[in-house]
């Protein structure tokens, strides 16, 4: 439900409505036989062990290094051009360095390509494709055919973005067998359909989004941005449509709602669900965030990080890390401490109540108490959060608007907002910027180190130092000296000598020293040999492996596409044409349909307002169809497709 700061102007009954508990106590309300279903028994030791990676954000070099150093499996980071977040595009040193330092992990990089492209960029696209293929990156995420189309190394891999709106084990079994690497789900797949794409396509590796900011619409299928502002969502330019307030009128020009953000979702927190995920045939888990921060990127890799090594501790037999390297982190992650405009977890266990953010699309943050006290320029908050000089808090006030100050001053719970707000005792508190936090965030908070062994071993010329580290691979490096016996011992300096790795990527775990007596070799030779072998594994270990991809898929699930399908440019279409569809639509970029449905959404206002005709059995107190309103008066009708159990928000008639 909505909460009563959500105020609905017109119903028959006026009837309030509860607010909800925080997500720490999800509802799981009016689950649906169809979404209900056992979770696969547990896999037996016959089957080879899943890696399970945690994908974290970057929008820039410095993102993707602190999401490595904080336990990241995988990055994912966008391109130069191309990329769904036109704003986030990097460099093509920067990628390259990235993925040098995610290799010697055996992590890996993956970038953003995922536009839908014109026939006039297919040439460039080509171009930064081979780019990023030379600069070692480990996969390209893509929503336009054109890339598996077009002449590119057969050994580049294609993850299918969830751009491509892949809801159906159709779709993942085409996309597999089409050479696809990995496939990434859309958001709003219950556990049950996730698990029944996982039976159809057990060879398919299944990505799923976890935490972060949720688009209304289902991914690729939003065109709202395109047809009000010519800003085309599929084409990385969103204007974000759906954080924008609305009335929502009936049939008879009533106001039900009055200047809602009515389609703007709360952020999705999945950290109760990933072993039920794991389970069902997720491998790779996904947070959203390539426009965040780095503060962001620490907080919440540090938190997945540490959850989901949880799970694989316990069921060491079936699951395994994607990538190597032990991780120590200097703070506590906490998901609230983030941007977050509350927390749901978004469909998994099937429709619950806990989806939407009507009343702001901004960051609410950390619950943090109540208002105990309020003076003439001070407030006092119950409980014993403790607070910082330049905190900003935010609460509802009495229109449902969530109004924000910052604390100039703090003194236990006794506050001093910079300008005093209008609040009453008793309104619950939201902190939203954190400066202990921020503060402790921006200094360096984590280390990884792989394991490494040293040998030391006498040879006729002097002697060799061998180097392994806990993935296997090897490196050495010679020292020409004479053997000289020493007065005094010396294994000790030797050993502290070669454990000298210091801001290398390794830690030393066993150092062997084999040599036939006590010998003095110079500790510069030492250092020299050391560095020396420690630069070839590193460059051994920055080293890509490919495979290439195949292509066995047969005819397209459809034989006909519509605008829905997103293709606006030749190679898309070859694609398509090759493997079965016979009439293809051009995209809505370039040709606008005739009355276009602009999002097709899960969330959906009627159930928000408790007259499901599936779930509540009640009549509902309007005449539909219902519009969203903008304050410009542009009105755009809702359908509500209850077979489906989707609300379309069509273009305005």
């Amino acid at each position: 439900m909505f909460g009563k700061s959500w105020r609905v102007l017109y119903l028959c009954k006026q009837e309030e409505r509860a607010i909800q508990p925080p997500f720490a106590q999800p509802h799981r309300l009016f689950v649906s036989q169809a979404d209900a279903y056992e979770l696969p028994t547990a896999r037996t030791s016959q089957k080879p062990m899943q890696k399970i990676e945690l994908l974290a954000p970057a929008r820039n070099y410095e993102c993707g290094h602190e999401a490595l150093l904080h336990g990241a499996d995988a990055v994912y980071i966008g391109a130069p051009a191309f990329g769904a977040r036109a704003a986030a595009g990097n460099s093509i040193t920067d990628i390259e360095r990235l993925c040098r330092e995610a290799h010697v992990f055996g992590g890996r990089i993956y970038v953003t390509f995922n536009t839908i492209l014109t026939d006039d960029q297919l040439e460039a696209a080509r171009r930064q494709a081979l780019q990023l293929y030379e600069a070692g990156v480990d996969a390209l995420i893509v929503q336009d055919m054109a890339l598996a189309q077009m002449d590119l190394p057969r050994d580049l891999a294609l993850h299918a973005s969830t751009q491509m709106d892949n809801r159906t084990p159709e779709q993942v079994r085409f996309l597999s067998d089409a050479g696809f690497e990995q496939v990434v789900l859309a958001r709003e797949l219950t556990l049950k359909q996730i698990a029944d794409i996982h039976r159809a396509v057990p060879e398919a590796a299944l990505e799923a989004f976890v935490h972060g900011a949720l688009c209304v619409s289902f991914s690729g299928q939003c065109y709202a941005s395109e047809y009000c502002f010519g800003r085309s969502a599929n084409r990385g330019a969103c204007a974000q449509f759906c954080r924008m307030a609305f009335d929502l009128v009936d049939a008879d020009g009533r106001t039900l709602v009055r200047q809602k953000h009515l389609l703007s979702l709360r952020d999705m927190n999945r950290t109760a669900g990933l072993e039920e995920m794991m389970d069902a045939g997720i491998s790779s888990f996904k947070i959203e965030g390539r426009l965040k921060e780095v503060s962001y990127v620490k907080n919440l890799t540090a938190w997945y990080r540490h959850h989901i090594d949880r799970i694989l501790e316990r069921r060491a037999d079936e699951f395994t890390r994607a990538s190597s390297g032990t991780v120590s982190c200097s703070f506590t992650p906490l998901p609230e401490k983030s941007f977050n405009r509350g927390f749901t977890e978004y469909f998994l266990h099937g429709r619950t109540e806990d989806v939407s953010s009507p009343d702001s699309p901004k960051s609410r943050g950390e619950y943090v108490g109540q208002v105990a006290a309020v003076g003439p320029h001070w407030l006092t908050v119950s409980g014993e959060t403790a607070f910082s000089n330049g905190d900003g808090l935010c609460f509802t006030d009495r229109e449902g608007h969530l109004v924000g100050f910052r604390v100039n001053r703090a003194e236990g719970s006794h506050l001093y907002p910079a300008t005093m707000p209008a609040i009453r005792q008793g309104t619950a508190l939201y902190r939203n910027q954190d400066q202990a936090f921020e503060h402790a965030l921006a200094r360096p908070t984590a280390t990884r180190k792989l394991a490494l062994d040293l040998t030391l071993t006498e040879t006729p010329e002097g002697y060799r130092l061998s180097l392994s580290d806990e993935l296997g691979r090897q490196a050495e490096a010679l020292i020409s000296q004479p053997h000289e016996a020493a007065r005094t011992p010396q294994e000790e300096g030797i050993r502290r000598q070669l454990g000298k790795l210091g801001d290398t990527p390794y830690a030393a775990r066993h150092i062997s020293l084999r040599l036939e007596g006590n010998r003095f070799i110079p500790s510069s030779l030492l250092a020299q040999a050391r560095r020396e072998a420690v630069e070839k594994l590193l460059d051994r270990a920055s080293r890509v492996e490919r495979k290439p991809r195949a292509d066995r898929a047969g005819a397209y699930p459809q034989t006909q596409l519509s605008y829905l399908g997103n293709v606006a440019n030749r190679e898309a279409a070859a694609f398509y044409r090759r493997h079965g569809v016979s009439r293809i639509e051009p995209a809505l970029e370039q040709q606008m349909p005739e009355q276009p449905v602009l999002m097709f959404c899960r969330h959906c206002l009627r159930y928000s307002l408790g007259y499901c005709p599936t779930h509540h059995h009640r009549r509902a107190p309007w005449r539909e169809p219902l519009m969203l309103q903008l304050a410009d008066g542009r009105s755009f009708p809702l359908e509500f497709d209850c077979k489906n159990c989707q609300m379309k928000v069509h273009a305005p008639r």
